[in-house]
């Protein structure tokens, strides 16, 4: 295993972490004996850094158990993460940390991420909440060792977030495919440059760039070097940059983590070849022969006086053909954030053109995000966003 080092806190953390948000089902709860043999087998391997959430059924009190049990505590990183949506006051926040410390069986937490932030005002909605100086206490008592975020925002909100306070951690999506998405590059990059040591979650899209790729992607691989999955090539991908210190996969099954384990060994920053960087551009291009909208995620055409992340929307737009129409939707209601109470659709766009006279790809920007709203904004979901936006306001 290889590991990186954590710049703010010393901790050598290992480059592949295990997502515990997709741990193995059996019926309605989690398969707690091949959890346990998966989980342990990751630690034997090298992996370090486990990642949970207080919204991930049942995954915290999975991993408390396993780690109790099996007198892991002292020898790795916990991650966990608060559904800010449910704090109304600062007593919320301190009962949702203390019910996660409850669930994993612990006093502390390694790492304590502000979950799924998507707009730089709800980082400041907490803040008047009294966030800060909480955090200050619970750092002073030991109880959260590093305090970070995880994003699903624009790259200027993401930006704006990263100036709002000294963080110790971030965690986006980030993989081949989605190399302008959201943070992306950019936002790695510039983290890295700060001393921000980034997480990088969805390597492979769910498993979605594994499995049932474009016959150009697997060609481009294949003829580079055969026999090497495409799995395999997402995550080198990512291993080869040097400003990502941790990528975490849901591994859910012994051969899943053996391949990712293996790759991780096998790949420092700056390792990958030209002919290797070159089969990815090739990859991915075929894989973009599929997209609607040619927007390279350049980010020329923000800000949007709406506040509409543009380019993650045509990125959601695309991936609902080249990856499937629930997969593209999911990634638009992120990416318009539904869950902050004030998305910002497609239809929010007043049709201004200002994005069009700075879009280099000379898109109609507001004639295409109308194709979006059309395409992930079916009839009734406006309707039914306004009857869920009580409770997704809360995830």
């Amino acid at each position: 295993m290889e590991y990186r080092l954590d710049k703010r806190s010393g901790n050598e953390l290992s480059v592949l972490g295990m997502g515990c948000m997709r741990l193995p089902r059996k019926g309605t709860g989690i398969d707690m004996q091949l959890t346990e043999l998966i989980l342990l087998e990751a630690f034997e391997r090298g992996v370090n850094y486990f990642d949970t959430a207080y919204s991930y059924g049942g995954s915290e009190e999975a991993l408390g158990e396993i780690v109790e049990r099996n007198n892991l505590r002292q020898h790795v990183y916990i991650a966990s993460k608060l559904p800010h949506g449910k704090c109304r006051t600062i007593d919320d926040v301190e009962r949702l940390f203390t019910t996660s410390l409850e669930r994993l069986r612990t006093d502390y937490l390694d790492y304590y991420l502000i979950h799924n932030i998507v707009m730089a005002s709800q980082w400041q909605r907490l803040v008047d909440l009294g966030i800060d100086e909480w955090i200050a206490q619970k750092k002073e008592s030991g109880a959260i060792r590093r305090i970070g975020f995880s994003f699903h925002g624009g790259m200027a909100e993401f930006r704006e977030l990263l100036d709002a306070y000294d963080w110790d951690l971030v965690q986006i999506q980030y993989n081949y495919v989605n190399e302008h998405y959201q943070a992306g590059r950019e936002g790695s990059e510039l983290a890295a440059s700060r001393g921000i040591p980034v997480v990088v979650m969805e390597p492979l899209l769910g498993g979605r760039l594994a499995a049932g790729l474009p016959e150009g992607t697997v060609h481009a691989f294949e003829s580079a070097v055969p026999g090497r999955s495409p799995a395999s090539w997402g995550l080198r991908w990512l291993f080869d940059q040097p400003q990502v210190t941790v990528v975490l996969s849901g591994m859910n099954s012994t051969e899943m983590l053996h391949e990712n384990i293996d790759t991780a060994a096998s790949t420092a920053p700056g390792s990958m070849t030209e002919s290797e960087r070159v089969a990815i551009r090739e990859a991915k291009a075929a894989f973009e022969e599929s997209f609607k909208v040619p927007c390279t995620g350049c980010n020329y055409c923000m800000p949007c006086s709406k506040g509409i992340s543009i380019p993650s929307l045509f990125a959601a737009y695309n991936e609902s053909f080249s990856l499937g129409w629930r997969t593209g939707f999911f990634h638009y209601m992120m990416s318009v954030g539904v869950t902050s109470g004030a998305p910002r659709l497609a239809t929010s766009c007043v049709n201004c053109g200002a994005c069009v006279k700075k879009c280099p790809q000379h898109i109609n920007v507001p004639e295409r995000m109308a194709d979006v709203a059309h395409r992930l904004q079916p009839p009734g979901v406006n309707t039914a966003l306004k009857l869920a936006n009580p409770i997704l306001s809360h995830w």
